[in-house]
């Protein structure tokens, strides 16, 4: 007994020993990466970063007032158009359709969407939409990013709903409450928090997404609030001005790399923060 306790003791600690020194790597990168993201983003980040258009080739003043409004919106419409759909797809896999078959190619659908390259729905998009509209648009980058906050948004809503305990169910039907008025009013206070956690992961996940709007909304060096045309984006813009051969350009890429890094990180910690009230209630 003695020798097989020391051997499972001896394995635990090195075990113990692999999962720490994988996790001292990993996070000795991430701090690389932060590190060089501040040290060479903080070097351009001032006022006209914010105030004035991307600069043409060669010019040494300029900033990233176009790209950041672009971003903006796209991600704005994206999650405008891909939360609700997750939303009200959710609803149906946890509250009315939870052991139908349907259901299940639903799911299945929705874990390929999950894990499917953004380069293939830029593509998919590119397709669809950029090809009968004849022409890149803002709109068809709403769109890319639509598909990918779409099946987050349909895991999050189900799984927090599947939390919900069916005892509100029951009572709620006991009292004669439309199924349609107890997801309103119990369902969706219960998950509220859980839910909303999920769109701001979405939207984090979306912010600095390059490829997809390469496929579709492309970019622009110009002010342009037209979703049916190029749609300046940080994206985009950072990959661009970071392949050029001008000085300036390369530091705004540094720049709205760091902008689009701290967006996410923000974003993160909201989520974290709201998660973690949820499961102290």
């Amino acid at each position: 007994m003695n020798s097989i306790y020391r051997t499972r003791s001896r394995t635990d600690k090195l075990i113990r020993a692999l999962c720490f020194a994988a996790t001292i790597f990993g996070l000795v990168w991430l701090g690389l990466i932060l590190f060089t993201l501040l040290w060479n983003g903080l070097a351009g980040l001032h006022l006209s970063v914010f105030t004035q258009m991307t600069p043409p080739p060669g010019s040494k003043t300029g900033g990233l007032a176009n790209a950041i409004v672009g971003s903006i919106l796209m991600t704005a419409i994206g999650v405008g158009i891909g939360a609700p759909l997750g939303l009200f797809a959710g609803t149906y896999l946890a509250e009315y359709g939870r052991h139908e078959k349907l259901s299940f190619y639903v799911r299945f659908i929705n874990d390929i969407l999950l894990s499917a390259p953004s380069i293939v729905i830029g593509l998919f998009i590119y397709g669809a939409v950029v090809v009968p509209m004849g022409g890149f648009s803002a709109f068809a980058g709403s769109l890319a990013l639509a598909v990918i906050v779409a099946p987050v948004v349909v895991r999050t809503t189900e799984d927090m709903l599947l939390l919900v305990p069916n005892q509100l169910r029951e009572a709620s039907a006991a009292l004669g409450l439309p199924r349609s008025l107890m997801i309103r009013r119990i369902a969706y206070r219960a998950a509220r928090t859980g839910i909303i956690t999920g769109i701001l992961l979405a939207t984090a996940r979306v912010a600095g997404e390059t490829a997809p709007l390469l496929f579709t909304a492309l970019s622009n060096q110009f002010w342009n609030l037209n979703l049916t045309k190029t749609m300046a984006n940080l994206p985009v813009t950072i990959n661009n001005f970071v392949q050029s051969p001008y000085e300036y350009w390369r530091q705004l890429a540094w720049t709205g790399a760091l902008l689009i890094t701290l967006a996410v990180l923000a974003l993160n910690v909201i989520a974290r923060l709201l998660d973690a009230e949820r499961k102290t209630k």
